[in-house]
C-alpha cells in the first residue's frame, strides 16, 4: 500500500520535462506561421493550387519517412544530437525560404524542412516519454500535448498578420527566430541517458502496429480533409471578400484546446463509439458550412465544428489506439497513428489542390465530405467489431 502510494506521489514536473515542453512550443509556432502563409507565397512566385498543396504534402510526407530513421538514431546516437541536429536542419531551411524565388526550389527547401521536422519532433516526443514518470504518463503527455495546441491557436493568425502588415521576409525571420529560441532552450535538456544511446525502444526503424491499423485509418481520412482547410482556406477566403482569416485558426485552437479533456472524460464514462460517430459527422458539418460560408461569422462557425469534432476524434482514437495495442507495442502503436494524421493531412493538401483546380474551393470542400463518409465505413466495418471484442 505504501509503495503504490509512493509511486503514486511520482514527481511531474522536472526541468527536462518543463524545458521539452518550450522546445515543443516553440518549434510547433515555427512552424505553424508557415502552415497557412506558404501556399500563398507559393502563388505568389508563380505556383498553382497544385503547387500550394505540394506545400504541406512534401512536408509532412517527408516527415514521415524519415521517423524510422530518427528512431534508430535516437537508440544508437542519443536523443540530444538527433534534437539540436533536427532543430538546425529545420531552422535553416526556415531562414533560407527568402532566397526561394523559383517554385522548384520551395519544393526542395519544404523537403528539407519536412526532414528537420521529423526529426525534431520524433526526438522532442522521445525526450518527453522518458522524462514523464511510468505512472503519470498519460496526464504527462497530455499537458505535453497542450503546448501544441496553443501554438496551433496563435501560429497561424500570427503567419498571416505578418504577411498582411509587414512582408514574407518578415515572416521568414520571425519563423527561423521561434526555431532559434527552440534550439537555445533544447541544449538546456541534460537527463541521465540523453547523450548516449541506450536501446530502451524495441521494435527499432518499425513504426507499423497492426492493432493500431483500424483507429489509424479513421484519422487518416478525418485528417485528409484538414489538408484543404490549412492549404486553401486564405484564398478561399479572399476569395469571399474576406481580408484576415486568421481568426478561424485561433477560434479552431480554443474550441480545440477546451474540448479535449471534455470529451475524453466522456469517452471513459460512455465509451468510445457515442463519441466517434457524432465527432465524424461534426466534421461533415464543418465542411458543409465551410462550402456555403460568405461572411467571417460563417467562417467562425466551421472553426467551431472543426474544433468540436477534432477535439472528440483525435484523442478518443488515440486512447483507443493504446487500449487495442500489446503494452510493448505501445510506442509503435502511438507512432502508426501519428503517422496516419500527418499522412492525411500531406496527402490531403496534394489531392484538394487538384480537386480545387478543377472545381473551385466551394465544391473542394464539399466534396471533401467523401473522406467523411470512409472514415465512418471503417468504423462500422472494422474498428466497431475490434473494440466490441476487447470488451468481451
Amino acid at each position: 500500500m505504501q509503495e503504490s502510494q509512493a509511486v503514486a506521489r511520482e514527481p511531474l514536473w522536472s526541468k527536462p520535462f518543463f524545458l521539452v515542453i518550450l522546445v515543443n512550443f516553440f518549434m510547433f509556432t515555427s512552424m505553424y506561421v508557415l502552415l497557412p502563409t506558404l501556399p500563398v507565397f507559393a502563388r505568389k512566385i508563380g505556383g498553382s493550387d497544385t503547387v500550394a498543396g505540394l506545400i504541406v504534402g512534401l512536408f509532412t510526407l517527408s516527415a514521415v519517412l524519415i521517423r524510422p530513421w530518427s528512431g534508430n538514431l535516437l537508440d544508437r546516437k542519443g536523443r540530444k544530437i538527433v534534437l539540436v541536429a533536427g532543430i538546425l536542419i529545420f531552422l535553416f531551411a526556415s531562414i533560407s525560404y527568402n532566397w526561394a524565388y523559383m517554385v522548384w526550389l520551395l519544393l526542395v527547401l519544404r523537403v528539407i524542412h519536412g526532414a528537420g521536422w521529423g526529426f525534431t519532433t520524433t526526438a522532442a516526443g522521445t525526450i518527453a516519454s522518458d522524462v514523464i514518470p511510468a505512472s503519470r504518463r498519460g496526464e504527462g503527455m497530455g499537458y505535453y500535448g497542450i503546448s501544441t495546441t496553443i501554438a496551433m491557436s496563435i501560429g497561424p493568425a500570427l503567419g498571416l498578420f505578418i504577411v498582411e502588415q509587414y512582408s514574407f521576409t518578415v515572416l521568414f525571420v520571425v519563423s527561423a527566430a521561434f526555431a532559434v529560441t527552440g534550439l537555445l532552450t533544447g541544449l538546456l535538456i541534460n537527463y541521465q541517458g540523453m547523450s548516449s544511446g541506450d536501446n530502451r525502444i524495441t521494435g527499432q526503424g518499425v513504426i507499423i502496429e497492426r492493432s493500431a491499423v483500424p483507429p489509424s485509418l479513421v484519422l487518416f481520412f478525418v485528417a485528409l480533409t484538414y489538408g484543404g482547410v490549412v492549404s486553401f482556406l486564405p484564398s478561399y477566403a479572399a476569395e469571399r471578400g474576406i481580408a484576415n482569416i486568421g481568426p478561424f485558426f485561433t477560434v479552431y485552437a480554443i474550441v480545440l484546446l477546451l474540448s479535449r479533456p471534455v470529451m475524453g472524460k466522456l469517452a471513459d464514462r460512455y465509451g468510445a463509439g457515442l463519441l466517434l460517430v457524432p465527432g465524424i459527422a461534426l466534421v461533415m458539418a464543418a465542411l458543409i458550412s465551410l462550402m456555403t460560408a460568405v461572411t467571417l461569422p460563417m467562417f467562425l462557425l466551421a472553426a467551431v465544428l472543426y474544433g468540436l469534432a477534432f477535439g472528440a476524434v483525435q484523442p478518443v482514437l488515440n486512447a483507443v489506439t493504446i487500449t487495442l495495442a500489446p503494452v510493448e507495442r505501445r510506442g509503435a502503436a502511438n507512432a502508426t497513428f501519428f503517422s496516419a494524421m500527418d499522412l492525411g493531412i500531406g496527402l490531403g493538401a496534394v489531392i484538394l489542390g487538384a480537386v480545387s483546380q478543377r472545381v473551385g474551393y466551394s465544391l473542394m470542400y464539399g466534396s471533401s465530405s467523401v473522406f467523411v463518409f470512409l472514415a465512418l465505413t471503417v468504423y462500422f466495418t472494422v474498428l466497431r467489431g475490434k473494440l466490441a471484442q476487447h470488451r468481451k
